[in-house]
């Protein structure tokens, strides 16, 4: 097996050397005629020039990674910095939705109910019901008693 290996690696090594000359002359060949693109001339002849547009720069560069693309990213960037924000849709209260009224009834239901429990009870994780419950405490609908919650009034 390691001699088939080696035998490849050595097959491939040698094609790269012989292709390597065709390679560097494509990429002169390449640059000449991007050159050439600028000056001017005949429409058919720089339609016929290879269009630098979109092309990737080498590897591990993405296309459009030129220093004019970065200038004209750096110009929308600071326009846009100008602008102001953009204003927030007002969405729906802390503590307003179908969970929160869940969340009040089990505290209703079973005063003293701590967040792991509820959590248990309603089949979701406590860090929502830490967010939750503070909202329904503000609206004057629970309490804190201890550990557990409970209902006001």
């Amino acid at each position: 097996m390691n001699d088939f290996l080696d035998e490849k690696r050595r097959e491939i090594s040698e094609r790269m050397k012989k292709l390597q000359p065709a390679v560097d002359e494509f990429r002169r060949l390449e640059s000449a005629a991007a050159a050439l693109a600028g000056v001017g001339g005949s429409a058919r002849a720089s339609a016929s020039s290879p269009a630098k547009k979109g092309r990737r720069k080498g590897p591990g560069r993405p296309a459009g990674s030129t220093a004019k693309a970065r200038a004209v990213s750096a110009k929308a960037t600071k326009a846009t910095a100008k602008r102001k924000p953009a204003r927030r849709r007002a969405g729906r209260r802390k503590g307003s939705g179908t969970r929160a009224a869940e969340a009040l009834k089990l505290v209703q239901g079973q005063p003293g109910i701590t967040i792991p429990e509820l959590a248990a009870k309603m089949g979701i994780k406590q860090n929502y019901l830490y967010r939750v419950l503070p909202g329904l405490q503000s609206d004057g609908k629970v309490r804190k008693q201890g550990r557990g919650w409970v209902p006001k009034g």
